[in-house]
């Protein structure tokens, strides 16, 4: 196994996990966004109030997002261990 083989695997895994979380946490950062500029205008600081839309939102977009995130992990689960043994000899 060469130094590319290795780099390419790690490559692919980083963008892999990238594409996976990233529909997460770009809802929570638009949430989060959205309910601090309520907050600020409003002037009620509440924490509670920043937590409760941003757990809805994940929920609803892991719902939404999930089976394309799950098939993106089995794509590259299937790819590592079908070559595997290319990696062992």
């Amino acid at each position: 196994m060469t130094a590319e083989t290795v780099i390419n695997i790690a490559e692919n895994g980083v963008l892999t996990v990238f594409f996976v979380a990233g529909p997460l946490l770009i809802i929570a950062l638009l949430l989060g966004f959205g309910v601090a500029i309520f907050q600020a205008t409003t002037q009620i600081q509440e924490q509670t109030l920043a937590f409760i839309p941003k757990i809805l939102g994940v929920l609803a977009s892991l719902v939404l997002f999930g089976p394309w995130m799950l098939s993106q992990l089995v794509h590259f689960t299937y790819q590592i261990l079908n070559n595997l043994h290319q990696f062992i000899g």
